[in-house]
């Protein structure tokens, strides 16, 4: 072995450190012994499975960045008229719990016991059918387990889809995200900016605060329902009267003092039993129909 550079040193080679190139020819393993098997699974077959899964995960990322998500307004707990719905692929457990042998006093059957059986199975379905048979007649337990899962999920989901149908027209209520979208349609035409969903259920600042009218508010039989601050109680049936201007004058005010308008019954004797005067009812009326968005 060499010290330094002197031309006259004797090299020992002690050992051939070089990467020697392999002359070997991979030949792949004949499976034409095993029926069934054409090659093998790492990484052959794996890499082709995840080729697909590749592709189908880039179509399903184009369907999403083409068509967004519906959102409907922020979430409000006073809405009553909000029919809550899970998305689709939930559909039919949704309809299941509908079902009286498997909610109310039978909710664990139906919210664990049932769901973890038909899951359970199908984690457990590779382990238990381990046949070599592939032909969905030739396996006729299995096939006949997968149909009935099949069969089950979409009646369920189809079931759950039209009574929510249903639910809709005996309300008379439109979807949140399609007021959204019709909104923003009206707001395009009008050439209008698009309205904020953060402001959807905001309630207009108070008006004229320090108006002669808000005093007489006061003192009205109006403020034990609609609150000091106007705004009502949503759940109660009770309207804000915030913005209320922009549909009812101060006629149409004094009418409904006068009158009362559906489950609200006249207060005008009442009023004027507690000390107002027809002119603090014509201040009072004129006050609230000063209550205007400032949109």
């Amino acid at each position: 072995m060499a010290h330094g550079h002197k031309s006259e040193e004797k090299i020992v080679y002690v050992g051939d450190s070089r990467v020697r190139k392999s002359t070997k020819v991979y030949l792949p393993q004949d499976y034409s012994a095993y029926p069934g098997k054409s090659e093998v699974f790492i990484p052959n077959f794996l890499l082709k499975e995840w080729m697909v899964a590749v592709v189908v995960l880039v179509g399903i990322l184009v369907l999403v960045m083409s068509d967004p998500a519906p959102l409907g307004y922020p979430a409000d707990p006073t809405n009553t008229s909000f029919i809550p719905m899970p998305d689709w692929y939930f559909l039919f457990m949704y309809q299941l719990l509908k079902y009286a042998y498997t909610s109310d006093q039978f909710v664990v059957f139906g919210t664990l016991i049932v769901p973890g059986v038909a899951f359970g199975s199908l984690l457990l379905a590779p382990f238990l059918d381990r046949g070599k048979e592939r032909r969905f007649y030739r396996r006729p337990i299995a096939s006949s387990l997968m149909l009935l899962a099949l069969v089950t999920a979409s009646y369920l989901t189809v079931v759950s889809w039209s009574h929510y149908q249903e639910e809709l027209k005996a309300t008379n209520t439109i979807p949140e995200h399609i007021k959204r979208e019709k909104e923003l349609e009206e707001s395009v035409a009008k050439g209008k900016p698009a309205p904020s969903p953060a402001k959807q259920n905001q309630l207009p600042e108070i008006v004229a605060a320090n108006d002669p009218g808000a005093e007489v508010y006061k003192k009205a039989t109006c403020v034990a329902c609609h609150g000091g601050d106007l705004k009502g109680n949503k759940s109660a049936g009770i309207p804000a009267l915030r913005g209320v201007g922009d549909q009812l004058s101060k006629d149409d005010v004094l009418g409904i003092i006068k009158n009362g308008r559906g489950n609200m019954t006249p207060q005008y004797d009442v009023n004027k039993k507690a000390g107002l005067t027809d002119d603090d009812l014509n201040k009072l009326a004129e006050w609230i129909s000063k209550q205007k968005s400032t949109q």
